[in-house]
């Protein structure tokens, strides 16, 4: 019970503030937009900027983390794919757009800041490594996915450059690119850059907790409880299940089994309604999850984190 609430709450606290404020109207729809354009166009992408610039890229890119998470997270994207198609009849568009739903954990905006409440700062270190590569594979499964759907009987060759603009349109991978170039090239920030981008990053998580509060609010259940509880089933049990077995067979330390695990334990996130929005597919599928899922995940995290070691 302690851990629920000196790590967890606090952290849902400040969505539900960003809820509470849109719902009694002081904080508008423009408001929530703008905060939110802030957060992830601009102060998340240079958290993550800082965040891989400073790796060291030798010792905290460890395939055995990486492997396991994300197996877990590609047969997550499987089973929603398909359990969408076969369970719940949805055409195959719908169906890639579920499978996405259950794919994207909110690694950054839940699962950072869990993560340093429970294990502290130093913690920290899987949990980069996991969202240097999170967006890129996501982004490049569900795109990929749903390009060769759409593109039926068309070139395979006209597929690849669909996937990279729209990956390269994102601010996150953008930021996750630069943050790679200045590793690989041993540039120094100049001090006052340095101090802009701590600004920035410290800003980066506060306002996107509390700009999604305001984004849930907008996003009532309604209709598709079938689906919506398959894919909450998938994201907050299935994929950190599969992870947890993973780390174990390929032998993860205690500090990437935590990160590992409780990064895919995370509902998902904004983007899983984003990724919907731009097909024009099950979006209240995905609308519905992202805020059933982040309500339920109060508890399920608290499960997990007192499995974890």
């Amino acid at each position: 019970m302690q851990t629920l609430i000196t790590v967890i709450l606090p952290v849902f606290l400040v969505i539900g503030f960003g809820y509470a404020a849109a719902w009694r109207g002081i904080f508008s729809e423009e408001n929530v937009n703008g905060l939110m354009r802030f957060a992830t166009n601009f102060a998340v992408p240079v958290l993550l900027f800082r965040a891989i610039a400073n790796l060291d890229l030798s010792a905290d890119f460890d395939l055995s983390l990486l492997g396991s998470f994300y197996t877990g997270a590609f047969l997550s994207f499987c089973a929603g794919l398909f359990g969408a198609r076969l369970l719940f009849r949805r055409d195959w568009e719908d169906s890639v757009a579920i499978g996405f739903v259950c794919l994207f954990s909110n690694s950054l905006l839940l699962g950072l800041p869990i993560t340093e409440r429970a294990f502290g700062p130093d913690a920290l270190t899987g949990n980069y490594a996991i969202i240097a590569v999170h967006s890129p594979f996501c982004y490049g499964v569900g795109i990929t996915a749903m390009e060769i759907i759409r593109a039926r009987g068309q070139s395979p060759a006209k597929i690849l450059p669909t996937v990279l603009k729209a990956m390269f349109r994102n601010a996150l991978i953008v930021g996750i690119s630069l943050g790679f170039l200045v590793n690989f090239s041993g540039v120094a920030l100049p001090e006052p850059l340095r101090v802009a981008v701590d600004l920035m990053a410290r800003a980066a998580l506060p306002a996107a907790l509390f700009g999604m509060g305001g984004v849930l609010y907008r996003y009532r259940p309604e209709g598709d409880l079938r689906t919506i509880a398959y894919c909450c089933i998938i994201s907050l049990g299935l994929h950190p299940a599969i992870v947890w077995m993973m780390g174990g067979l390929n032998g993860l330390g205690t500090d990437s089994m935590r990160s590992a695990v409780l990064t895919a334990s995370m509902p998902p996130g904004i983007n899983a309604y984003l990724f919907a929005s731009l097909y024009g597919q099950a979006r209240r599928v995905a609308a519905s999850t992202v805020l059933i899922g982040t309500a339920l995940a109060i508890l399920t995290i608290w499960l997990w984190l007192g499995a974890l070691p």
